[in-house]
């Protein structure tokens, strides 16, 4: 039996792709430390180790104790927005931490090492951005994900481990943390929904992106390592069809049942608009699923109802405050 190791599997995206994995057979070992997931996430066939990747000791054990054959990295603080202001720990966790798991990986001879990086890497570019392009990231959290898909080509050519990179982009679903108001923005919609206060939108709400449902992305992540023409590529990963901030407010509102009120705050530092072509994930994956915004958001709709709202919390202390968007520094989402 082939061994996987998930890093964040008991995050949103990460713990879809646990489920994907248990059920194509593999013996899947789970690491989180629980700073985004949630413990009841976990597919109980896992084997979870509450552990962050900062901590090398505990990764050499690991990898030493279960040697996995494949690791699916998906453990990140994902804020784009917000690594503005918390370099350090972005810096440590999204590129120390994954050099620590390559380092391990190469030691330990695992097969192949799946990255989840993003389409942040791209910054403002061309549209739809396409993995062809030269990145031109303009956000530490994207700065971090390009160093980590540089550093899995170096150990590739110097020690032939072997790497799959996907850049998803807003994603989507059933057990996302709508309590985390600092990233994915439909949680943040919809936990708003449910507490009774407005939809927050910084600037005109026109910003557009493609959003991703989780049953478009975790399958195909978890089989890429059984795609032969995968290895040593890169993919975007995730939905075509871009939509508007304010159209997205008003779908997240049809999908809850509420009336659409919206709350406009000042505009952020941010890329206008993002989206990717996805001809390449096509080509060599085949055509997948392809859940639409409205079905989508039924589905998280019906979960977020039975699973009631989440409490937003800050960040804790920040590297800058300078310039940090009021929304975020009086506690609202």
């Amino acid at each position: 039996m082939r061994t996987s190791l998930v890093t964040g599997g008991a995050g949103f995206i990460g713990s879809h792709v646990v489920d994907a994995l248990l059920e194509a057979g593999h013996r899947v070992v789970v690491l989180d430390d629980l700073s985004g997931g949630f413990s009841e996430n976990v597919n109980p066939q896992a084997h979870f180790i509450e552990g962050s990747i900062v901590d090398g000791a505990l990764l050499e054990r690991l990898f030493g104790s279960f040697r996995p054959d494949f690791v699916f990295h998906l453990a990140a603080y994902a804020a784009e927005a917000l690594s503005h202001f918390i370099r350090r720990f972005n810096y440590t966790n999204n590129v120390i931490g994954s050099v620590n798991l390559v380092n391990a990986a190469v030691n330990h001879g695992v097969s192949c090492f799946v990255f989840a990086s993003s389409i942040a890497v791209y910054g403002h570019n061309q549209l739809p951005m396409a993995e062809e392009m030269q990145p031109r990231p303009e956000d530490p959290y994207g700065i971090a994900k390009y160093a980590v898909e540089l550093d899995l080509r170096a150990a590739h050519e110097v020690f032939g481990l072997d790497w799959i990179v996907f850049r998803p982009h807003n994603v989507y679903g059933e057990r996302q943390n709508i309590g985390d108001r600092y990233r994915n923005v439909v949680g943040i919609f919809m936990n708003s929904i449910l507490t009774g206060e407005p939809l927050r939108v910084f600037g005109d709400g026109e910003q557009t992106r493609a959003f991703s449902h989780i049953g478009d992305v975790a399958p195909i992540i978890a089989r890429s390592v059984d795609v032969p023409a995968a290895r040593n590529q890169l993919f975007n990963l995730g939905a075509d069809q871009p939509y508007t901030v304010n159209q997205l407010a008003r779908a997240v509102s049809d999908a809850m049942g509420s009336p659409c009120v919206i709350e406009r705050l000042p505009a952020r530092l941010e890329v206008k608009h993002a989206y990717s072509t996805h001809e390449k994930a096509a080509r060599v994956f085949g055509p997948g699923p392809r859940v639409s915004l409205e079905e989508g958001l039924a589905r998280m709709a019906r979960w977020a109802r039975q699973a009631g709202p989440r409490r937003s919390r800050g960040f804790g202390p920040l590297d800058i405050e300078r310039n940090l968007p009021p929304a975020w520094r009086d506690g609202s989402s």
